[in-house]
């Protein structure tokens, strides 16, 4: 209810529990229940009912407001104030007097307050701001929230700036011992210097933003600018239409492309140093109707990957998982679309095994994670260091285990299948929709069924959700169409009977959507008994499907349900990532 709609046509100074009641804020009844609690208790009405929960701190504060004849902040316009005004008080003298500026008018500074009578308060920004100080009242949890979420965001432009002075973009030389070039003032004369730092901007922000994807492409009326933030795009800025060329350009001559060529895809590369931090940037360009679509792949190859704990194994598939991969031979499989942190999962797999006496080797493209003790190699095809050619070398090097970023064809496949068989862990990973699906796929590269029932050990399935910010968290009831949508079995409506279900309100730390950070879902499948020789008779995976599900294998869907019952993740995200089979 808007607080000051409710109550604009009271008159001033009458008591507050009437302004309530005729602001249809309360009822009578709650008003004379909390009168007659009043009694007893001898706390402030406003307080008590609060306290009863008749109504909120805002609403209490808006009819206070009224009362007194002074001007009200509701929470939302607190949050909408214009932040180069916020900053106008320093943010150690608003928390210390429970204040924040809120808009300001030919000299005239509307502050708004817990206390607009602190005359006190009122004087000392007079001084500090050298401006006339209007005081308003609002409700000091809206106060204190505002001052949380909108200096945030001030230092945060502020960091963005400082990044983009100090950010390094290097280039990988034509001349491979040359190594990288220095690119980051490349070609840039000053008509293009806003460009240069319109470019760095959006890289800069997109790193403080946890973004693994930047997405520019032209829209009718601009440019859309667009971060891929906990598996989700989200848009962030609009540039007009005029700096789409110059964007275009910039990131042409930083990834090393041809300038010229619009009507090709191209791929490139560059590499970012900035605080600290390395990351690899895969450039992609494709020529669209409305001008070319650029897409920019963050890898951040001075993460630290995860912990096994850390990446939301359920306890039952942790040790299912952990009792596959200190096997000394056979193959573990991950398999997903790109994005889904198979080579997390992989990599905080090697953490947990790897020991000095062991020779650990890998052959990825890109190389995401650097990881001591692992000898990694990064494939390039330009040069004829492809998959294959690396895996036939590695043999020489006597290696006890052995990560393959990525199965993509025949001939690698059957590679990575010879090692397992040879004495070797293999730990891959590949594109499939499921575990069933893994095995037919594997299968369906060229591998011979014999081979994969014998190398294989576990093939995993992996999806990311995104958790409920912490920080916005609230308990809901579900609608009904979100329920049937579920379509949870009757074995399942059981289980779940009791289940609380949550969701992120939205704020500043989660950009508004509710969620931060992922976590993972896994439908593991071993293989072993009647699964590995249903693999050796060509069995399709849907049988394949039926007698691990028989033998108790978690499915992504009741993974995922798992993760509801936990209150980690929402039933819509859910929804998002993962398929229910219904019934013929």
């Amino acid at each position: 209810m808007d607080v000051k709609e409710a109550i604009k046509n009271i008159p001033p100074f009458s008591k507050l529990g009437e302004i309530l009641v005729a602001g249809g804020v309360v009822s009578e009844e709650q008003l004379k229940k909390t009168l007659a609690e009043q009694k007893y208790s001898r706390e402030r009405i406003g307080m008590l009912l609060m306290k009863l929960g008749y109504a909120v701190e805002e609403q209490i504060f808006g009819a206070l407001a009224h009362q007194m004849g002074l001007q009200f902040i509701s929470n939302d316009e607190l949050l909408e104030a214009d932040e180069d005004v916020v900053k106008v008080i320093p943010e150690a003298f608003a928390r210390e007097n429970t204040l924040i500026a809120n808009s300001m008018d030919d000299g005239t500074l509307l502050v708004a307050m817990e206390d607009p009578e602190d005359i006190i308060a009122i004087d000392n920004l007079r001084k500090l701001t050298e401006l006339k100080v209007i005081g308003a009242l609002a409700s000091p949890s809206g106060i204190q929230s505002a001052i949380d979420q909108l200096y945030i965001r001030i230092r945060k432009a502020g960091e963005v700036q400082d990044v983009i002075g100090d950010l390094q973009i290097f280039a990988e030389s034509e001349d491979e011992e040359e190594g990288l070039v220095d690119m980051t003032r490349a070609d840039a004369g000053v008509e293009d210097a806003p460009v240069v730092k319109l470019v760095n901007m959006i890289i800069a922000d997109a790193l403080k933003e946890r973004a693994t994807d930047i997405h520019i492409e032209w829209q009718d009326v601009y440019v859309s600018v667009r971060y891929r933030i906990d598996g989700v795009l989200q848009e962030v800025m609009t540039p007009p239409h005029s700096s789409h060329p110059g964007i275009i350009s910039r990131l042409k001559i930083i990834s090393r492309l041809n300038i010229a060529e619009k009507r090709l895809p191209q791929d490139g590369r560059f590499t970012i140093k900035a605080a600290d931090r390395e990351v690899d940037v895969r450039v992609s360009i494709l020529p669209t109707v409305n001008g070319e679509k650029i897409v920019l792949r963050l890898l951040d190859k001075s993460g630290i990957s995860r912990s096994l704990t850390q990446l939301g194994f359920e306890q039952d598939m942790l040790h299912l998982f952990k009792r596959s991969i200190v096997q000394p031979y056979g193959m573990i499989v991950v398999s997903g679309p790109t994005g889904s942190g198979k080579s997390t999962t992989l990599y905080a797999a090697l953490n947990d095994i790897k020991s000095v006496e062991d020779n650990i080797t890998t052959v990825e493209d890109p190389v995401e994670y650097h990881s001591g003790g692992v000898n990694q190699v990064q494939v390039k095809p330009k040069i004829g260091l492809t998959f294959s050619t690396a895996l036939r070398h590695i043999l020489r090097q006597d290696p006890d285990k052995l990560l393959i970023g990525e199965i993509r064809d025949g001939e690698t496949a059957d590679i990575a299948v010879k090692f397992s068989l040879t004495g070797h862990i293999v730990f891959t990973t590949l594109h499939a929709n499921d575990a069933a699906s893994t095995i037919t796929r594997f299968i369906d590269i060229g591998v011979p069924p014999f081979l994969v029932g014998s190398c294989l050990l576990l093939v995993m399935a992996q999806r990311l959700v995104r958790r409920i910010c912490p920080r916005c968290k609230l308990e809901y009831e579900p609608d009904e169409f979100e329920m049937a949508a579920l379509n949870m079995t009757d074995d399942e409506k059981e289980r779940y009977k009791d289940i609380k279900f949550y969701r992120g309100k939205g704020c500043v730390h989660c950009r508004n959507t509710g969620y931060y950070d992922r976590n993972g879902i896994f439908e593991i499948l071993e293989i072993k008994g009647p699964v590995r020789t249903m693999i050796y008779d060509n069995a399709n995976q849907e049988e394949i499907r039926a007698e691990a599900l028989k033998r108790g294998m978690v499915t992504l869907r009741e993974a995922a349900l798992r993760k509801i019952s936990a209150g980690i993740t929402t039933v819509r995200e859910v929804l998002r990532v993962t398929v229910q089979e219904y019934e013929d």
